[in-house]
């Protein structure tokens, strides 16, 4: 089985939107949020950016006396995390966001999920047991963000959103894939810092989700690269037109490793 496009497959821009989602663990480097606010700023048409949290999350549970849990890998959302992500992402981490756009000569803004009620979920269920305040996705307000990206503004989302009995946290990757899905004919982008996925020491220019699955299960794919894989799967089942997987290089270049259904 082919998994690699010829030499010559190379992933264009095109005029879809763009929903980038931005790893926590990136946010706490001010030379990458300076890099990627330049490289946001020069797109078009304007993206939507959703972003994380990292472990500044953790930096403050514990300040205010909370100790991380984990179920089966996932972080536990208690009282004392949920304040926490809420602190970090729609304060520290949104701000430092708009902040840089602003300076790179982006009109952005910051919202959560909790805003006008952009991003409904449910209470997340797992297999492994219950994982607190953690949200599922079920309703985006797509319209919201259409308006803003039709006057020229980058919304800038916190992943902190809307359940039946008040807030809730959601992982990053899915409420991009959700937000992406809801706004139709959109690619969602997971900006890291690999320029894609090696396939034999080559970067993969385009994957379907049958070569991916065959890849983590000969180990080709394996390591840090494993959730960034499954977080584009599970934007793909979200409806989402396609996937990316690239750092700030290919995000300018429009390159990277394109994942299809």
């Amino acid at each position: 089985m082919s998994v690699i496009s010829p030499a010559n497959s190379t992933l264009t821009a095109h005029s879809s939107q763009l929903v980038l989602k931005i790893g926590g663990n990136e946010l706490d480097d001010p030379a990458f949020v300076a890099e990627l606010a330049r490289a946001v700023a020069s797109l078009r048409p304007q993206p939507v950016l959703v972003h994380g949290g990292g472990k500044e999350i953790g930096q403050i549970q514990a300040a205010l006396g909370g100790e991380p849990r984990f179920v089966a890998g996932l972080r536990y959302t208690d009282a004392t995390a949920l304040h926490a992500a809420e602190m970090v992402l729609c304060g520290l981490v949104s701000t430092r966001l708009v902040a840089a756009l602003a300076a790179a000569g982006a009109d952005a803004l910051g919202l959560s999920g909790v805003d006008r009620g952009l991003i409904r979920v449910e209470k997340a269920s797992h297999p492994a047991g219950d994982l607190g305040r953690v949200g599922r996705p079920v309703a985006v307000r797509a319209e919201l963000l259409r308006d803003l990206l039709a006057q020229g503004v980058v919304p800038v989302i916190a992943p902190i959103s809307l359940g039946p009995d008040g807030t809730y946290n959601v992982n990053a990757d899915e409420a991009a894939g959700a937000i992406a899905a809801a706004l139709a004919d959109a690619e969602v982008v997971f900006v890291t810092n690999v320029p894609g996925v090696l396939v034999h020491d080559q970067l993969a220019p385009q994957l379907s989700a049958a070569a991916i699955e065959a890849l983590i299960g000969d180990g080709t794919i394996y390591g840090g690269m494993i959730p960034k894989v499954r977080a584009a799967l599970t934007a793909l089942a979200a409806g989402v037109r396609a996937a990316r997987i690239t750092n700030l290089a290919g995000l300018a270049g429009g390159t990277g490793t394109l994942i299809v259904p």
